[in-house]
């Protein structure tokens, strides 16, 4: 069995501060995968109020005080309600649920949860987690619930402190919860352990009340630690007590309080294998045999302490157990992780709400003429690494063929206003124009639920200004010291706005306000920089000095036209290079006053777009 969505409404943030519960209209409604599911998300953007509602209803096996507060209830309402559907529910998980089960629309059995309070007179009222499926429910037993913790692991994890030997710890919570230290009802035998420990204890008593005197002539132990002792007792109360030594009660709680988990022949270890650690002991709960209750596991910011590489070790792990009946919710900031799962694990939290990221919920599930591939969810998949990842974590993204678009862009926003780092918007490279459509996956297939981040895709409008004619002599092509020889032929482009229009119908095929394509007015993002007003002398001065050999000796419009075309043409264009010595020379600008007409103003239209709503 598992979560497969979690409703709230006016739990926390999510709310519309009104006291009357439309059941049929939830403030929020989370969809969850049966395997891995990680809500990513900046700060205060609701990631721990859906973890903490799970929380509130399942409890967890970590035996915490958890109970509804007033800061629970969103602004100024006084009621709340939870409700939790489960799915996927085994014949040998429904047998401890079945006066609470339903059906759902495939005929097979389903569970909901309901938790409701109310805050009134200045206190909450207390309630109780019922079940059923009119909406109203019936009181969950104790026994069935124990059939539904979680297993929790809290952001600012004391791993050190959770596995040392204490009272309570919850090193020896977790032993206690396994099998192996459970008695059946009416069983009063004795545990193994008990035996060890009441063995261990008597030898211990034995040295202390030894009365032998020691070969080198000292007193006896007795002597030297129980009589004193004792002694003070007497004097202290009186006759009647009689100190004991042991080591602990002969008890598996208390046996079990005085044990710790380390590593085998490592001490004074480091806060990030404490914590692979300690997710390894919390994890037990989710390996146990012949288990029919529940395999949650929860986890905020998984990469707590840990390094990028161990992130994507243990996520990989988890990911790998998912498939095997254990459900994750996760969370997360690092974008390591993110590129490590199936996009349709991602659910983004954002403006109050969830946008889940698999193919029934964005646009990019659509086949439509202008795909490029039959499955994009797939190529996609291989698409994304650790930089792609991030665009899920900005305010803003700008999409770019390549390299020199990466470089100059973000020197180029600077001088408009627009620091890139300090608005948080992520320019992400995807290499060429093949992936340049999975912005749909920022397009939701529900267009009333949109995302609202705005994602600017820079593309070129590749129309060639010139063509090349091969040189012949003899009926063959001419060669000088071995180079083929050309002539470079000026194209007449005359419905460049038609082009362009028809360039975005094929990048993008459903309009949006938030998500759009913007493409060079000319051939090239190189092109277009050549043909500046602002930048187009910058721009000669830098290919002069990358292809001198090309540039040296020109000095008129039509040679530079030719010579770039040459070396576009011939894909010889060392573009990362100049991308780098024209981002040093903008550095010296103030500031940039660009019109419509720059042929460069596509790039400045973009960068203003990934900046807008306040970014």
């Amino acid at each position: 069995m598992y979560i497969s969505e979690l409703k709230l409404w006016n739990f926390r943030k999510y709310g519309n501060a009104s006291n009357d519960l439309d059941l049929e209209a939830p403030s929020l409604t989370v969809p969850f995968e049966k395997g891995m599911n990680i809500l990513i998300g900046e700060n205060d953007s609701g990631k721990t109020a859906i973890i903490d509602a799970i929380k509130l209803v399942l409890k967890t096996h970590a035996y915490e005080w958890i109970k509804i507060e007033k800061s629970d209830f969103n602004s100024i309402t006084e009621k709340l309600r939870i409700e939790i559907h489960f799915k996927g529910i085994t014949d040998d998980e429904a047998k401890h649920f079945i006066e609470w089960l339903g059906w759902d629309d495939e005929k097979k059995p389903k569970l909901i949860l309901i938790y409701q309070a109310e805050y009134r007179d200045n206190r909450i009222i207390p309630s109780d987690v019922k079940a059923g499926m009119d909406g109203t429910g019936f009181l969950l037993n104790a026994e069935a619930r124990e059939y539904l913790k979680c297993t929790y692991l809290k952001a600012l994890r004391d791993a050190d402190s959770e596995l040392m030997a204490k009272k309570n710890s919850r090193l020896s919570q977790i032993l206690q919860e396994h099998k192996l230290f459970k008695k059946r009802k009416g069983d009063n035998s004795k545990h193994e352990l008990e035996h060890i420990f009441e063995d261990a204890n008597g030898l211990i008593k034995n040295y202390f009340n030894n009365d032998k005197e020691k070969d080198d002539g000292q007193k006896s132990n007795k002597k030297q630690i129980a009589e004193p002792i004792n002694t003070f007792l007497k004097d202290f109360i009186d006759d009647n007590y009689i100190s004991k030594f042991d080591i602990t009660e002969a008890e598996i709680k208390s046996i079990l309080e005085k044990i710790s988990l380390g590593i085998d022949g490592k001490d004074n270890l480091g806060l990030g294998t404490m914590n692979r650690l300690f997710m390894a002991a919390e994890l037990l709960h989710l390996k146990k045999d012949n288990y029919d209750g529940l395999k949650l596991c929860m986890i905020e910011e998984l990469e707590a302490h840990l390094h990028p590489q161990a992130q994507m070790k243990i996520i990989e792990t988890l990911d790998r157990e998912s498939k095997n009946g254990i459900q994750f919710i996760l969370t997360t900031h690092s974008p390591n992780i993110a590129s490590k799962v199936d996009l349709k694990s991602l659910i983004i939290c954002k403006n109050n709400n969830v946008f889940p990221l698999g193919e029934d919920y964005t646009y990019l599930g659509e086949k439509t003429k202008e795909s490029k591939y039959e499955n994009s969810y797939k190529y996609l998949k291989r698409f994304l690494d650790v930089t792609k990842s991030n665009l899920f974590f900005a305010k803003g993204v700008i999409l770019v063929e390549g390299w020199s678009e990466e470089l100059l862009i973000p020197e180029i926003a600077k001088k408009l206003d627009c620091d890139l780092t300090k608005k948080e918007i992520s320019i992400v490279n995807v290499g060429s124009t093949a992936y340049l459509d999975f912005a749909k996956v920022f397009l939701r297939k529900d267009g009333n639920n949109e995302l609202n981040i705005p994602v600017s895709i820079i593309t070129d409008l590749d129309e060639r200004e010139y063509e090349r004619e091969a040189i012949t002599e003899v009926g063959k092509q001419k060669k000088i010291s071995g180079k083929k020889q050309y002539t470079f032929i000026k194209q007449n482009i005359s419905n460049h706005d038609k082009l362009v229009k028809d360039k975005e119908n094929q990048i993008l095929d459903k309009k949006s306000d938030y998500v759009k394509p913007f493409v060079s007015k000319k051939w090239t993002f190189e092109w277009c920089l050549l043909k500046s007003y602002i930048l187009g002398d910058s721009f000669k001065e830098v290919l002069k000095t990358v292809h001198s050999d090309t540039f040296n000796n020109i000095d008129s419009e039509d040679g530079y036209e030719k010579g770039l075309a040459k070396l576009l043409l011939s894909k010889s264009l060392n573009k990362t290079e100049l991308a780098y010595q024209l981002s040093e020379k903008i550095k010296e600008f103030n500031s940039f006053d660009f019109n419509g007409d720059d042929t460069f103003y596509y790039v400045v239209d973009a960068i203003k777009h990934a900046c807008k709503d306040g970014n």
